[in-house]
């Protein structure tokens, strides 16, 4: 039998490895390794936050909380599915123009379920390098898994975004308990605003995980989308809400006091929503406005945003799957639409098309 030779090693970490090995060189079996559990494994909280302490260009969670308007942006797609950044800078452009003041990076209306995180947190960086002077980047950092929640908001927070958006932890639901940890755990890192979407989520943020979540510095409000009611709850209490339903912002904001809406319609007609938010109640233009919004919304959002833009001119009528442009049928009524409401107060400058079943690409594989 060979004679054994051991070494202990010990890493700066205090990783502890201990190593056998027979003393003759011609035999190496590396069953006589033997691994001990490193400081991560067993001592709480052994993973620091990776934030910055500096303070330069960074948001006070009151300047998030002041917002009215929000676009939660689209975004737009070269002919192999890559991001078509030019296409997106200028509807940037068009939302600052119309005096959107923040804009939702990679949220659902974005499509950030159909982006990896690289894709992710590079649109994030690119819209706060290109547009973060000039308006306010909230990045959609949430997800059913906290570690990766907690992972892409520090990378979002790195690259410069004002604030995130998260969401509670979706078909693999958790325990109120469970939901309240998991905000917590992404809320010490910069401005947050809670969004619940039951309709998505298939689970409601009850109130008491609000007024629970509300006590955190920064917590900046709640993106609501079960309704007026609930949103005025909140504003009783003093707590911020923007409404998630556009068919319901002009009442939330004028009668149950709403900060504001975070809003799909505005990709399409900033101006009016900016109306709606900011110059006081306007029922003739909230019901001019309700057959667009109907129109956007009778299949899952971003199915009809995509296919407004493409018709517009705006974006190129490139989809990635599972999402597919609306019916010919549909397509002529909205050209009906914007006629109606004036094609002057609809983002870009070409004429509205109906567009052909065939000029529409769909991706699968980008």
């Amino acid at each position: 039998m060979a004679t054994l030779t051991s070494y202990r090693l010990c890493l700066k970490d205090s990783t502890t490895f201990t190593l056998s090995r027979p003393a003759s060189p011609s035999i190496c079996d590396r069953s006589y390794i033997r691994w001990r559990s490193p400081r991560a494994a067993v001592i709480p909280n052994f993973h620091l936050p990776m934030r910055s302490n500096e303070i330069k260009n960074r948001t006070n969670v009151d300047d998030i909380k002041s917002l009215r308007l929000i676009t939660a942006i689209k975004t737009p797609y070269l002919p192999d599915g890559r991001f078509d950044l030019e296409a997106y800078d200028a509807l940037v452009n068009m939302q600052i123009n119309g005096g959107v003041e923040a804009v939702i990076v990679g949220g659902t209306t974005g499509e950030g379920q159909l982006m990896s995180w690289d894709e992710h947190i590079m649109l994030i960086g690119h819209t706060v390098n290109c547009f973060g002077s000039s308006i306010r980047v909230i990045g959609n950092t949430g997800s059913n898994s906290t570690r990766e929640a907690i992972h892409a908001t520090e990378q979002g927070f790195a690259v410069g975004m004002h604030a995130a958006l998260h969401i509670n932890p979706y078909y693999g639901k958790t325990s109120l308990e469970g939901m309240i940890a998991h905000f917590e755990s992404v809320l010490s890192m910069g401005p947050a605003i809670i969004y619940n979407v039951p309709s998505r989520s298939s689970q409601d943020i009850p109130p008491q995980v609000i007024h629970s979540l509300a006590k955190k510095a920064n917590f900046a409000g709640v993106k609501e989308c079960v309704g007026n009611e609930r949103i005025k709850q909140y504003t009783d209490n003093k707590i911020v809400v923007w409404s998630g339903n556009d068919d319901q912002c002009h009442d939330s904001r004028w009668s149950y006091g709403a900060t504001g809406v975070i809003s799909v319609t505005s990709n399409l007609v900033p101006g009016l929503i900016w109306q709606l938010m900011f110059e006081g109640a306007n029922f003739s233009l909230n019901a001019k406005l309700m057959p667009l919004i109907e129109w956007l919304f009778q299949e899952p959002n971003p199915i009809g945003l995509n296919t407004a833009l493409a018709q517009l001119g705006v974006a190129r009528p490139v989809f990635r799957l599972p999402y597919v442009p609306l019916s010919r049928e549909k397509r002529i009524e909205f050209v009906h639409l914007v006629k109606e409401i004036g094609r002057e107060n609809f983002v870009g400058d070409k004429d509205i098309q109906v567009l052909d079943d065939n000029d529409f690409i769909l991706i699968g594989r980008y």
